[in-house]
């Protein structure tokens, strides 16, 4: 089935007639279109890809099966109206629509010119995307193998006095000469006592002898992402960042050990926290540990306290447990895989080895 099947079987079920998607990987997903500023309007049999002038022809030749809207020249860039004309033409009486996305600029538009019932919806094409098919999966492998090969090139470049700016930029272009989109979403690169931010942005700080250094980040191929990171030591490890790196290491390990279709997150997340419950590092953990990767960074499933979702067959999500401790430093070791029937299947190349450099 389909996503675009997918979605109409949810819209049966719930007597919707019509459909409004603003998500941009929500659009993607449905519709397969790779650009920006556009959105679609899903009915019983017809669905209408809505866009401006500058993606008309893109629409036209990526969609072939929708019909292109350009709401510019239709509506004057007023959803309202655009959406008032589609849904009279077709008969719609009850639209859903993502509640999490719709900006309170449409909203009113909705609520001042469509003749229809607005009915808010969650998670649900993202419970469709949680679930990847074969090319999805694919796709996804590339990428972790992309931002493996790019890891082993890195390395060459961390040494004492470059800055974190300097590695998060020749990480980018190493990425992109390995196959990568050339379009980044971002990459966390931290040292010393900044790896303790769990998501800190890379400044001017030079790396120094004996620092960790934290390299978070991921690549787009063909719209689907990687995540993973990896810490590593410039110069000669102390014995308390071996420690922390072992705990950190047997954390993500037994978690990856829990992984399988049809477990729950908490479970993993218990799973997590064997190699630290007795330790003085108990407190430093995050309850967080690993969510889905697709079209999206942060998708579903999630791994983590309170996470009830039950893990299925070919999910893609990431491991991820750390040790932070504040103004000394953190590790986190992240990998990327497939959910299996019978466990986890890492798709990140990389060493759990401490490297020292």
């Amino acid at each position: 089935m389909t996503r675009i099947e997918q979605l109409r079987s949810y819209m049966e079920q719930e007597g919707l007639k019509g459909f409004y998607i603003a998500k941009p990987a929500n659009v993607r997903c449905i519709s397969g279109f790779t650009g920006e500023d556009s959105f679609l309007f899903i009915t019983e049999d017809r669905q209408y890809f809505i866009t401006d002038p500058r993606y008309t022809e893109q629409a036209a030749l990526e969609c072939p099966d929708y019909e292109v809207v350009d709401w510019r020249t239709k509506s004057g860039y007023n959803m309202g109206l655009t959406v008032k004309r589609l849904a009279g033409e077709n008969g719609v009486e009850r639209i859903g629509f993502e509640e999490d996305y719709l900006t309170y600029r449409t909203w009113k538009a909705f609520e001042e010119d469509v003749d229809a019932e607005l009915v808010p919806t969650s998670n649900i094409i993202e419970g469709f995307r949680s679930v990847k098919t074969p090319e999805e999966l694919w796709k996804l492998t590339v990428a972790c193998d992309i931002a493996s090969r790019a890891f082993e090139k890195i390395l060459k470049d961390i040494r004492v006095g470059i800055t974190e700016k300097e590695i998060a930029s020749k990480l980018m272009h190493h990425m992109v000469t390995e196959g990568a989109d050339t379009k980044p979403y971002g990459g966390i690169v931290l040292s010393g006592a900044r790896t303790s931010l769990l998501h800190g942005i890379p400044g001017n700080k030079a790396i120094e002898y004996g620092d960790f250094v934290l390299l978070d980040y991921g690549c787009q191929y063909q719209g689907y992402l990687s995540d993973m990171t990896r810490v590593v030591v410039v110069g000669k490890a102390s014995e308390r960042q071996r420690e922390v790196y072992r705990l950190c290491r047997q954390m993500t390990e037994d978690t990856e050990d829990a992984v399988r279709a049809g477990v729950t997150g908490t479970a993993c997340y218990e799973a997590s926290l064997r190699a630290i419950r007795d330790t003085e590092y108990f407190p430093y953990h995050y309850r967080g540990i690993g969510h889905g990767v697709g079209l999206f960074v942060h998708e579903l499933p999630n791994l983590g306290s309170g996470c009830d979702n039950v893990l299925a067959k070919d999910s893609v999500l990431t491991v991820e447990p750390g040790i932070y401790i504040p103004e000394w430093g953190g590790v986190r070791i992240e990998d990327q895989g497939i959910v299996t029937k019978d466990g986890y299947k890492n798709l990140i190349g990389a060493t759990h080895e401490l490297i020292e450099l």
